[in-house]
């Protein structure tokens, strides 16, 4: 397929998609001129308060920065009395970076537009993370996220639909162009921090990732729609670092890069810290990324990657499905991975490993620090249009053990690659997949379905509550 024919079938695959969300993002409407909106959250709040209390103008051109700042600092000293609500109200509200603070949610209505600011002034830096020992863009600082936090317990941001807007371009254009000394900031991050829910909201055109929970866990994320340049570069859609007990549903994501990237730190840095992902579900996806993954475990995976359960995954127009992505030097793990109920359309590949993803923060990691990947599980999985059934290269002397593949249909495009199988330095068994796999990976009568944990996350069980926001009349 040419690159316009494919582009083209992008498109209409996207068009068609966010028709689907748009409409039910309508079936919850926020009042339109004033009122009472209910919205599902961790907690509710016994105060509240209007982003215009602080004297933020919506035009879309003032900055409201201070705005931010003013609010959210006045609503923390109701932490402690049953917590704060600001709500952005209609309108598009520039800003540079703000800080949340505990017991806190932060609610747009579906016409706000938190506008990132172009103004690099108003995007303070901030040390690297102590798991990657660098800044993923250049060796010195990061600028601090659009929305950030840290040290945190029970917050919130949602909205009916509401929209954040990076403005990533300027970022794109100068990070192509090698002109950045630090790392471009992320839209939301979140750090050191528990009991955590982002959901029901637009954002589009992050400078860099879109949604970064890291060290932190009893995360839920739902409802997202994230939308990116398919040539944007690092726009990884939800990126959970070394997180644990992680929700991730009902999201649909448009992408330069992964979908959803699955990390743990980098290299002997995050082998220091040593702090994994784990106890992760994440469900009811859409991704469309032509160039990269729907989900990558990896490639900073050093404090280990573990207990991840993936099913009900639909991929249209992406490179590859469940992709994991280590190298020698990573050292720490993958396993334990469970994957089921994939419907794939348009794929370069359906399965791929790769163990020399060559990406490191420095020359002082150890090369000697190999990677174990064991215990990967992949069930009922429909593809077709498929360029590659599988790439699947272990490192010589470290294969990768323990793959098991069942219950797989793949058809081809209609010139496909003669090797649809390719493996090294693997070791695994298949049952019931079409077209038969490689020998490394032998057909086994035997295993009638590869498994799939029957227990709950504790995450899974947590409930949301109704909650109200009372909006003024426009």
């Amino acid at each position: 397929m040419d690159r316009k024919s494919k582009m083209s079938n992008v498109s209409g695959a996207i068009f068609f998609i966010l028709g689907l969300f748009f409409l039910r993002a309508a079936e919850c409407r926020t009042p339109a001129n004033g009122g009472t909106v209910k919205y599902s959250a961790l907690s509710c709040r016994k105060h509240s308060a209007l982003l215009t209390d602080f004297g933020a103008v919506g035009d879309g051109k003032t900055s409201n920065t201070k705005a931010f700042k003013a609010a959210i600092h006045h609503l923390s000293q109701s932490a402690s009395d049953g917590g704060a609500q600001l709500i952005v109200p209609p309108g598009k509200w520039l800003t540079g970076s703000f800080n949340l603070t505990s017991h806190f949610t932060l609610f747009l209505h579906k016409d706000a537009v938190i506008l990132a600011t172009q103004d690099e002034s108003e995007w303070p830096l901030i040390s690297v993370l102590p798991s990657y020992g660098r800044g993923r863009d250049a060796p010195g600082g990061r600028f601090s996220s659009l929305i950030f936090g840290t040290n945190l317990t029970d917050v919130v941001i949602t909205g009916n639909n509401g929209t954040i807007d990076g403005q990533g371009a300027s970022w794109w254009k100068k990070f192509k162009a090698g002109q950045l000394n630090e790392t471009r900031p992320y839209m939301i991050e979140i750090m050191y921090s528990n009991q955590i829910q982002i959901s029901n909201l637009t954002l589009v055109n992050s400078p860099s990732w879109f949604v970064h929970p890291i060290y932190s866990s009893n995360i839920t994320i739902q409802g997202l729609t994230i939308l990116a340049p398919m040539n944007s570069p690092n726009t990884d859609g939800i990126d959970p670092d070394s997180c644990s007990q992680t929700r991730i549903e009902d999201c649909f994501i448009v992408s330069g890069d992964d979908c959803i990237a699955v990390k743990s730190g980098w290299d002997q840095y995050g082998i220091k810290v040593g702090i994994p992902t784990e106890h992760l579900v994440i469900r009811r996806l859409t991704c469309i990324s032509p160039d990269s993954a729907t989900i990558a475990l990896g490639s900073e995976m050093s404090g280990g990657i573990r207990d991840v359960r993936v099913e009900d995954i639909t991929a249209l127009s992406t490179q590859s499905s469940v992709r994991i992505k280590t190298a020698q030097g990573r050292g720490g793990y993958v396993k334990d991975i469970f994957v089921r109920r994939m419907t794939l359309k348009t794929m370069k590949y359906v399965f791929w490993m790769t163990g020399s993803y060559g990406s490191h923060p420095d020359p002082g990691f150890d090369p000697k620090a190999l990677p174990l990947i064991q215990n990967i599980n992949y069930k009922q999985v429909e593809a077709e249009n498929v360029t590659y059934s599988a790439r699947l290269e272990g490192i010589p002397n470290d294969h990768f053990k323990g793959i098991c593949i069942s219950n797989v249909t793949i058809t081809l495009t209609e010139k496909p690659k003669k090797l649809q199988w390719n493996c090294t330095d693997i070791a695994g068994v298949t049952s019931n997949v079409t077209p038969k796999a490689c020998d490394l990976l032998p057909e086994k009568k035997e295993v009638a379905d590869c498994p799939f944990p029957e227990d709950r996350l504790a995450i899974e069980n947590v409930k949301l509550v109704t909650c109200s926001a009372s909006l003024p009349f426009f």
